[in-house]
């Protein structure tokens, strides 16, 4: 770093680079771009191993599971979950209207994502059930336009959640400890898939 020397420059999008995630393990460093790919980089030999293209449209937020050999990419079309070290996809995640800026994830396998128009998803990792949605509240003086999620993490805890917003502010979220089943019922069941006999 002391020298400013440029040791790789990773070339292969076709638009804007919007997200760079960092792991200690192959691939190590995974980008989410404007050309709705995501690369997986191999940085020994500087170019990209491989390139996820499902998303249809572009991907602004990349997520690294804390713990699991996973990660998670949001885009406006939703939200995807996909296996290391080759992007093997996993499963979608929707129901975001709007452009997905951001995700976040905690001990409790809580994956949170936040939209251009304000809307928090709380989400169970496993099996990608949304349980709760929000719509964080704008700053007195703010106009609604102003309402878009950019940036959104766990705090050490887990129980507390950072956003940072349009509207010029940082708010922090915590847990209702108030809340119970019958408060905040959670009436899911997993849906059965039926195999077809041939």
């Amino acid at each position: 770093m002391r020298t400013k020397a440029n040791i790789h420059t990773l070339s292969g999008h076709t638009n804007t680079v919007a997200s760079v995630q960092c792991q200690a393990v192959e691939p190590q460093v995974m980008t989410g771009s404007h050309d709705c790919t995501i690369r997986l980089w191999d940085l020994v030999a500087g170019k990209s191993r491989v390139t996820l293209t499902q998303h249809k449209k572009s991907v602004r937020a990349l997520l690294i599971h804390p713990r699991l050999y996973m990660f998670a990419s949001g885009a406006p079309d939703n939200i995807k979950q996909w296996k290391c070290p080759d992007g093997k996809y996993i499963q979608n995640l929707q129901g975001h209207t709007a452009i997905v800026n951001c995700l976040g994830i905690n001990a409790d396998n809580v994956l949170v994502s936040g939209g251009d128009n304000g809307t928090l998803f709380f989400w169970d990792w496993r099996t990608g059930y949304n349980f709760q949605r929000l719509q964080a509240p704008v700053q007195p003086g703010s106009i609604d336009s102003e309402a878009g999620i950019f940036a959104c993490m766990f705090d050490q805890s887990g129980s507390r959640l950072l956003t940072a917003e349009a509207d010029k502010t940082v708010k922090i979220f915590k847990e209702d400890e108030t809340a119970t089943e019958e408060t905040h019922p959670i009436n899911w069941k997993p849906e059965i898939i039926k195999r077809r006999r041939f």
